[in-house]
C-alpha cells in the first residue's frame, strides 16, 4: 500500500497550517484531520465554473472574479468553456498555493497560467471584491469549507451581511454571485435572500466516474443574483 508523501506546508495568514500530499498519482491538501481538497474530488469545483457560465449566456465578454485558486479546479474549468474574451482574475491569499502549483502539481496546472484571459492576484478577494461597484459579471466563491470558517476566522466577513453586501455591489446589475459549500446551509440561505438575491441552491456531485455519472458526497453551490 503506497503510504502519503509529505510534499509541502504553508502557514494561512490569521489561520492553520496546510499540508500538501501526494498519493501515487493524487495530491490532496489537508488542514488538522480536514482533507479540504483532492485531486479525486473536483466535480464540484469545475461546476462552480461551468455553471456560473451558463447562467452569463448573454455576456459578450464577461469579467469572472475567482475566489481562492485551490488547486485550480474551477480556473481551468472556466477557462475550457469560456469565451475568448472573457477576463478570469483568481485572487488567492497564501503564497506556497501557487508555489505548488507551478512545482509538485505542474502537471496538474498545464498551461493554466499562461492563458491571456487569466490575472492572477494575491491577497485577499475580499479586498478584490470592495474596490469598485459594477466591476464583475461573476463572483465565485470557493474561500474556506463554505460560510462556516474552518481555515481562518477572516475568512468569515466574506459571507457576512456586510460581506454580501459588497458582493452585491461588486456584480453588474445582471451579475451572478456564486458560492461552494461542502454542506447545505439553509440558515445561510435565509441570510442571502435577506440580503437581496434571488437565490438558487444547487446541489453538485463532488465527483464523476468515467461514464460522467455523480459519485460521492454532495456539495452545495448557492448562484444568486441582485434581486
Amino acid at each position: 500500500m503506497l503510504a502519503r508523501e509529505l510534499l509541502g506546508t504553508a502557514q494561512v495568514p490569521g489561520g492553520e497550517e496546510l499540508r500538501l500530499y501526494s498519493h501515487g498519482r493524487d495530491f490532496m491538501i489537508v488542514l488538522g484531520r480536514n482533507e479540504l481538497m483532492s485531486t479525486r474530488m473536483r466535480g464540484s469545483e469545475e461546476a462552480l465554473a461551468v455553471m456560473s457560465l451558463e447562467r452569463l449566456a448573454n455576456a459578450r465578454a464577461p469579467h469572472l472574479l475567482i475566489g481562492g485558486y485551490g488547486m485550480g479546479f474551477t480556473l481551468r474549468a472556466a477557462l475550457e468553456n469560456a469565451r475568448p474574451k472573457t477576463q478570469i482574475t483568481v485572487v488567492e491569499l497564501v503564497p506556497e498555493i501557487i508555489e505548488w502549483a507551478k512545482g509538485p502539481m505542474a502537471e496538474l496546472t498545464g498551461d493554466a497560467f499562461e492563458d491571456l484571459r487569466f490575472t492572477l492576484r494575491m491577497g485577499d478577494v475580499a479586498d478584490a471584491i470592495a474596490e469598485r461597484p459594477g466591476r464583475y459579471d461573476a463572483i465565485l466563491l470557493d474561500v474556506d469549507n463554505g460560510p462556516d470558517g474552518l481555515v481562518r476566522a477572516d475568512n468569515d466577513r466574506i459571507y457576512s451581511n456586510a460581506g454580501l453586501a459588497a458582493a452585491r455591489r461588486a456584480l453588474t446589475p445582471e451579475g451572478v454571485l456564486a458560492i461552494w459549500s461542502a454542506a447545505p446551509d439553509p440558515r445561510f440561505t435565509r441570510q442571502l435572500e435577506r440580503a437581496r438575491f434571488t437565490v438558487d441552491a444547487v446541489e453538485v456531485s463532488a465527483r464523476y466516474d468515467a461514464q460522467g455519472r455523480g459519485k460521492g458526497p454532495k456539495h452545495t453551490i448557492w448562484f444568486c443574483r441582485p434581486s
